[in-house]
């Protein structure tokens, strides 16, 4: 086809290789997925042989996307030598589906995986670090000198023994050297403070071994950099999330070029993502120094999150992105932005979609992170029996960032099941994703459904994942897939998600109970004992309890509820408790009435300005038992706030009590004066 001038016309493409007949290609299928011309499924060795027709198709794309990322490089060169300006996307249909003793089976799962690649996801923000090239090494002996030495030429180095052994003096001292034992450090790449105990720095006069001078505690310095070769306990918590430190195993050789090679160029500014989109009006953490939700400070295991007022403020510099903090917040104040779940969303949609459109049954979502679960996909397909057809593969950045406002939703896109994968060293991570996975699991078979629909799975050997996957029932249920757009907001793509499931359940209930700290439920209300004195309603973070200007009422709306427990710790009568559940009824979205009553009319007035029981119990407490609010006082304890004032400077006798106030005088009662006085004489 060509365009009005001549040239050929530019369209999206999409280029489906087999490579050399390793994968068995439905081409029809994987065609018919695209609009008509822009898939073409034909190509046997478009690396190689057909490089010159991948060139050809590349001159007349306005986009292109190649089913392989093995060759990424082969294509980028081809394009370059060709003078095409083009960024193609690449896509793993081979390992993740090929290359399978189910790969005969797998051309939805192919289709589904090149359609969902379309789904751009949007630019991650970042923040700036810079480092100036100072560099502590820590450690003892030869280990610790070996590395200050082999960097001393790129960076400026700094040695802090441990230990300094039968080391000998250098013969140019054009290292800083030191003894002493690290106490404390805090900070991140560029902005590193440690506190030394025990520092002496070397002596110049040392001859036959190091000799240090009087040692002293307290000592403190700043570097851009850490190398730990002290064999210690790490100075930080989640110490392979905080930048710029490197804790080594002072025995590993290999390990410790390895970094030492990739950090001599580490001057300069660099880009870190900003993990977490941290919105404080939604956080429901303290109100009037009374804490409520620590959800997000329980699961940080980088100690990067820290209260502050009434919410709490995250240090995007200490961040490691792990997102455990997004998958527990209940209101959706931390959200992740690496990306965001309303982008993760859309792809899984569109993934799931497309699987079904193409005629797939019975789709397992395999969750994982870009570190880990392509080397042990990598592993089954090319040593085990590959993903079965079923299983469609789906990364995020950190499988610890999933919570249930993803769960629950890829559940009513029609995933069958959903597995969690990842390594063992996730598991001091973990805490926060297996409550949102129970809770999962507790909506899940709360209403029917099968146990076992969403699952956990931490192994290095990918073999047990593997043998996981095949045991799974094919269970394909005939429920519709959901169709509502994902949203910004965490609750409402759950509740979304949730009324959709509860909509096709096998046995849908109105109720769910739920684990307790679960970020749903009810508030129940003693009314025998409530004053209405609306403490909870001040304190509600998301106004789930709300008032009522024209009477004493309170009343609730439980889809806003986020089981915070301020409301609890506030009331003053302690008659209010919490109950963590699912409500799926209609009215769980609308407002309530709690506890009503009639108000109390002020005894001068008339006016209503309280309830009655607050009033009650105001006189029976203070009149009963207080000095000041015996006999007649009591009666001010009945009146409205105007009422009352009056009341106390009309008071006879009354410590506010006023005299008479004197007539004004005016300009007239002066001229009259001196008329007068001019008379008389």
């Amino acid at each position: 086809m060509t365009d009005a001038g001549g040239a050929p016309e530019r369209q999206e493409k999409v280029l489906i290789c087999d490579c050399e007949g390793t994968m068995t290609l439905d081409r029809k299928a994987l065609e018919g997925g695209f609009a008509e011309g822009c898939a073409k499924a034909g190509f046997t060795q478009l690396c190689r042989g057909e490089l010159s027709q991948f060139i050809d198709q590349a001159r007349t794309a306005s986009g292109l996307m190649v089913a392989c990322t093995q060759e990424q490089q082969t294509f980028h060169e081809a394009l370059g030598e060709a003078d095409i300006d083009l960024q193609p996307s690449f896509v793993n249909i081979r390992e993740q589906a090929g290359w399978s003793e189910q790969g005969s089976k797998s051309a939805p799962k192919m289709r589904a995986l090149l359609t969902a690649a379309e789904v751009r996801m949007p630019d991650v923000p970042t923040i700036d670090m810079a480092s100036a090239g100072v560099c502590l090494i820590y450690g003892a002996g030869d280990v610790a000198l070996e590395a200050a030495s082999l960097l001393k030429d790129r960076l400026n180095v700094s040695l802090l023994l441990t230990d300094a052994g039968d080391l000998m003096p250098l013969g140019a001292m054009d290292l800083m050297i030191a003894a002493g034992r690290i106490a404390g450090a805090t900070g991140h790449l560029g902005d590193f403070e440690i506190h030394v105990n025990g520092y002496a720095p070397v002596r110049p006069s040392s001859k036959d071994g190091l000799q240090f001078d009087i040692k002293r505690d307290g000592a403190a310095a700043r570097c851009d950099l850490i190398v730990d070769l002290s064999g210690g306990a790490p100075l930080f918590p989640s110490h392979e999330r905080r930048d710029g430190y490197f804790k080594l195993d002072p025995e590993d050789r290999p390990g410790l070029y390895k970094v030492l090679f990739d950090i001599a160029d580490m001057v300069g500014e660099f880009e870190k993502p900003r993990y977490v989109d941290f919105q404080d009006a939604l956080c429901a953490h303290s109100r009037s120094r009374v804490t409520g939700c620590t959800r997000c400070l329980d699961v940080c295991p980088a100690s990067a999150i820290k209260p502050d007022g009434d919410h709490v403020t995250i240090d995007p510099y200490l961040c490691g992105g792990c997102g455990a903090c997004n998958s527990v917040c209940p209101t959706g104040a931390a959200g992740y932005a690496a990306p965001s779940t309303e982008a993760l969303l859309r792809r899984v949609r569109t993934l799931l979609s497309s699987y079904a459109q193409a005629g797939g049954k019975g789709a397992v979502l395999l969750v994982h992170d870009p570190r880990h679960g392509p080397a042990a996909i990598e592993a089954m397909a090319r040593y085990g029996r590959g993903l079965p057809a079923d299983v469609l593969p789906f990364e995020v950045n950190e499988i610890t960032q999933v919570g249930l406002d993803f769960l629950l939703p890829a559940l009513a896109y029609g995933a069958d099941g959903i597995v969690i994968m990842g390594p063992t060293a996730k598991r001091s991570e973990i805490d926060g994703l297996a409550g949102q996975v129970a809770m999962a699991e507790a909506v899940a078979t709360g209403l029917g459904y099968d146990s076992g629909l969403v699952s956990l799975v931490l192994e290095d050997d990918p073999q047990p994942v593997e043998d996981l996957l095949y045991a799974m029932p094919a269970v394909a249920s005939d429920r519709a897939a959901a169709s509502f757009n994902p949203q910004a907001q965490k609750r409402t793509n759950i509740r979304s998600a949730s009324t959709h499931l509860h909509a096709h359940a096998p046995a849908p209930v109105d109720n769910i109970r739920l684990p307790a700290g679960a970020p749903f439920g009810a508030v129940r209300v003693d009314t025998d004992g409530c004053t209405l004195c609306l403490s909870c309603v001040s304190s509600c973070p998301t106004g789930a309890l709300t008032d009522n200007p024209d009477k004493p009422q309170l009343g609730f709306q439980e889809s806003a509820c986020i089981q915070c427990g301020l409301c609890k710790s506030t009331c003053p009568e302690k008659v209010i408790t919490l109950e963590p559940r699912f409500n799926f009824a209609a009215n769980a979205v609308e407002r309530h009435v709690v506890y009503e009553e009639e108000p109390f009319e002020c005894v001068s007035c008339g006016k209503p300005f309280a309830s009655k029981s607050t009033i009650e119990k105001m006189v029976k407490t203070l009149a009963e038992k207080h000095w000041m609010f015996q006999g007649a006082a009591a009666e001010k304890l009945k009146m409205c706030e105007d009422c009352r004032v009056q009341a106390q400077f009309n008071e006879p006798g009354g410590p506010m009590k006023l005299g008479e106030r004197p007539t004004p005088r005016t300009t007239e009662d002066y001229l009259r004066e001196r008329e007068e006085e001019n008379g008389k004489n």
